[in-house]
């Protein structure tokens, strides 16, 4: 996405990133079923738009049991009210996802969708890819960082999340590789010929702040995209402020020749928890974005708000 929405409503002056924070509706727009594979919890989506719909994959648990997770799958003409597939589309089927599938993103390049998404094994989190040609059935590739050396807690293979510029890139040492930028406390970078295959490099491109909102963590949010500034990340981050650990929501802009160089990147964050549903959950104090489409002159961001819920905040040109 190269929005002419995000253009106006973003300016950078040296390092300072001037941008308003997008407004929130006020209630969830999808929450719990009252029964099946997302009757505990529906949150952390991802969002595609096809023609004249949009559609979500989302993380769900379940209350009749202990799984940790499913994607299940629902589709808005509006981009607020979702009907969902009875089924999810994605579940365990792996020793490496045992105790669940999470926190999907989702490109499409040609004719293809890629997602990204964890697969969980009660252990480690690692960052899984599956593709499809229709949402509905799908491929899985199996984790893709095997080899990543850098622990979490002391657990090494932690990778977790990984958001992807669905083009190649045009300029400087990386030019006609496809970009990414995962991990969970700190991010990396890879980037890929084929969107499948990917070489990581060895340091971080983002890590948390002392006596920021992001002191704690910073991980990937929706799908990259490009601005006249650079290659624009989204990020979700935890941190203590002395008010506990709250998650936020911050963006980094990084230079499109070097990917791995961050040009200017949020002093404050544009989205933190306020309503009683991002407050209280089955995890307190979050909100989570993974997915972002344009749709009727707005840019809406989809989020979990407190691991429970499924909220939407929205730019435009007017706010």
């Amino acid at each position: 996405m190269k929005s002419e929405i995000f253009e106006k409503i973003i300016k950078i002056e040296g390092n300072k990133i001037d941008i308003k924070p997008p407004k929130k509706i006020p209630q969830p727009i999808l929450s719990p079923s009252r029964e099946g594979f997302d009757s505990r919890n529906t949150y952390n989506p991802a969002v595609i738009k096809e023609k004249d719909r949009i559609v979500m994959l989302y993380r769900a648990e379940s209350k009749e049991d202990k799984l940790t997770g499913r994607i299940g799958l629902a589709i808005s003409y509006d981009g607020i009210n979702f009907f969902r597939h009875p089924e999810p589309v994605i579940e365990p089927e792996y020793k490496w996802e045992s105790v669940g599938v999470e926190d999907p993103r989702i490109v499409k390049v040609g004719k293809t969708y890629y997602m990204t998404y964890t697969g969980y094994d009660g252990k480690t989190a690692r960052l899984c890819l599956a593709t499809s040609k229709n949402m509905l059935t799908w491929k899985k590739h199996g984790p893709i960082f095997e080899g990543f050396e850098h622990k979490k807690n002391g657990i090494k293979g932690w990778t977790k999340s990984g958001a992807i510029l669905p083009k190649r890139l045009e300029k400087g040492n990386f030019k006609g590789n496809y970009l990414m930028y995962f991990g969970d406390s700190n991010i990396w970078m890879a980037v890929s010929k084929d969107l499948v295959n990917w070489e990581y490099m060895k340091e971080p491109v983002l890590s948390p702040r002392e006596r920021y909102f992001d002191n704690v963590l910073v991980e990937p949010g929706p799908p990259l995209f490009e601005t006249s500034y650079g290659i624009t990340l989204i990020y979700n981050s935890a941190g203590r402020c002395g008010e506990g650990l709250k998650y936020k929501v911050g963006l980094a802009i990084f230079d499109k020749e070097y990917p791995d160089k961050v040009v200017a990147r949020t002093e404050t964050p544009l989205m933190v928890p306020q309503y009683e549903w991002e407050l209280y959950g089955h995890v307190n104090n979050v909100v989570f974005i993974e997915g972002m489409v344009e749709h009727e002159n707005k840019i809406l961001l989809y989020y979990g708000g407190a691991d429970r819920h499924i909220g939407l905040a929205y730019w435009t040109t007017d706010l």
